[in-house]
């Protein structure tokens, strides 16, 4: 999902030229053996510093690429939107914590062929929360109604999945004005009354309560959206097709690391503080989680779709099946 919102020329600029080199290759031997079959053994990963892209770190960490034979450049990027452009062209081959809204309505438009290595992260309880100054006269959901809310980006994951949320309390979401604002910058405009509310995601939600006392008065992670898909490892059809062992080879290394995400959530707080924005150990260890799956379900995709589709966000509606890289042999 697209997360921080400022400098876009800097940020632009950032991706194609300031990198956090992760290198994931081991002994020239082993990286050898592991990737003699593979058509391109170094990529470039543009990867978002949230919780999101975990499964990204969790498998540098654990050498999973290395395994593979592949060598991963992560290249931060602050807003998976601004690294749209240098996936078109190839200079970015994989963006990690892509936000599926954003990039099914780029496929949507013809702006690009998706095609989706695997998931990264769906909703979960309290991975987006709905958060209000501690001395707000704002106590419960349909106070919400007239009122003012920060997201991130307007008409995309938040707003989709949060008025679904509004429905499932009987607020209406038309009489809710959203606002743009930075996720960075959340904080600074619940504090100063720039805006009513915030409806932020994690890490932000944590710190904005640590720090300000905030209260939660709705769960956007909760029902009825809970497990419902918003970001993924994002590559195109080019891609896959010109080197389909190299992007199974990712795939596979992501499923691994998923794996350990989704089972061992000590797994996910250890790498936190090496990619993230000011989160420490203690910080990780009390962030709420989104569900990190272990494998692409048509199916769970597909209740995105429809949800796009029933909101005018989509023109045509995609199968899910052709959208996901399944390779013929991993």
């Amino acid at each position: 999902m697209r997360r921080f919102g400022s400098r876009p020329a800097f940020l632009t600029s950032l991706l194609l030229t300031a990198s956090l080199a992760v290198g994931c290759g081991g002994s020239k031997s082993s990286n050898d053996d592991a990737g003699s079959g593979l058509e391109k053994k170094t990529i470039t990963v543009a990867s978002l510093p949230l919780v999101d892209a975990a499964g990204l770190h969790i498998a540098v960490e654990h050498k999973f690429f290395e395994a593979e034979g592949l060598k991963v450049n992560i290249k931060p990027v602050a807003q998976s939107i601004l690294a749209l452009p240098a996936l078109k062209t190839g200079q970015v081959d994989v963006i990690a914590g892509g936000n599926y809204v954003t990039f099914l309505q780029a496929n949507d438009t013809g702006q690009l062929k998706l095609r989706i290595l695997a998931d990264g992260a769906a909703q979960a309880p309290r991975f987006m929360q709905l958060l209000v100054a501690k001395d707000s006269p704002i106590k419960q959901p349909k106070d919400l109604e007239g009122k003012t809310v920060a997201v991130n980006i307007p008409n995309n994951i938040q707003s989709l999945t949060f008025n679904e949320v509004l429905k499932a309390n009987n607020v209406d979401p038309t009489k809710i004005k959203y606002v743009k604002v930075a996720f960075p910058e959340m904080g600074a405009a619940l504090q100063k009354h720039q805006v009513d509310a915030v409806h932020t995601g994690e890490p932000f939600g944590t710190d904005i309560q640590r720090k300000q006392g905030a209260r939660m008065v709705l769960d956007g992670g909760g029902a009825p959206v809970t497990d419902l898909p918003v970001s993924g490892y994002l590559s195109t059809q080019d891609f896959v097709s010109k080197y389909p062992k190299t992007a199974a080879a990712f795939q596979r290394a992501i499923e691994k690391a998923q794996q350990l995400a989704s089972s061992d959530r000590k797994q996910v707080e250890q790498v936190l503080p090496g990619y993230t924005k000011g989160i420490d150990a203690q910080a990780a260890s009390v962030l709420s989680l989104p569900g990190y799956p272990t494998s692409m379900n048509p199916t769970r995709l597909q209740r995105l779709i429809d949800l796009m589709i029933a909101n005018n966000m989509l023109k045509a509606k995609p199968d899910p099946k052709t959208l996901i890289y399944s390779p013929s042999s991993k």
